[in-house]
């Protein structure tokens, strides 16, 4: 049950882009298209759930045994870099099309506060392994909740008349604000 909690307030009441306001570089570039959205919250899935449990063991192993803390950043930014090169290969290799699609926004997932943002606050929180696990995928998970919700809206506008001070990035980042709204009222569950 504790499990299940830890994942709805991770996936609804604390989202990661939508509450806590990490990742929005990729949530507004990559949200164009359904396709690109879903593979971009596929990527971050995977990226941010490996970050999470080999940043908490580098954290828990090493950092914390040897009193080396304040290297941490540094040493979470290593693990997320390596992941995503990871990552950026198996896609280039696999599906180009993806990859092609998903273009500058995937070697950004290296430098996306939502990965390192997330692997800190299970630092911060003191998770165990299980919960860090389970922090982890259901950040990821409400990251692309957001964007895939946010990308099918994006379609849609896209097919209606925009007025044209509206249009594009503007018409986005108003939409934004509204999902974001919409996912506040899930802080009255707590």
């Amino acid at each position: 049950m504790e499990y299940i909690l830890l994942a709805i307030s991770c996936i609804l009441i604390n989202n990661i882009l939508l509450a806590q306001f990490l990742g929005n570089c990729p949530f507004l570039g990559t949200s164009k298209k359904m396709e690109t959205a879903v593979g971009m919250a596929m990527a971050v899935i995977f990226v941010l759930v490996l970050a999470g449990v080999f940043t908490w063991c580098v954290d828990t192993y090493l950092l914390k045994r040897f009193d080396l803390e304040f290297l941490r950043t540094l040493s979470f930014i290593l693990v997320i870099a390596s992941l995503v090169q990871f990552v950026e290969m198996f896609l280039k290799k696999s599906i180009p099309a993806l990859y092609s699609g998903l273009g500058i926004f995937l070697p950004l997932i290296t430098t996306n506060c939502a990965v390192m943002g997330a692997c800190l606050i299970n630092i911060k929180e003191e998770y165990d392994f299980m919960h860090t696990l389970v922090a982890s995928f259901s950040y990821a998970a409400g990251f692309g909740l957001a964007l895939i919700l946010f990308a099918g809206i994006r379609e849609r506008i896209n097919l209606g008349r925009v007025p044209k001070p509206l249009a594009d990035t503007s018409i986005g980042l108003v939409t934004a604000g509204m999902i974001a709204l919409s996912f506040f009222a899930f802080k009255g569950m707590v």
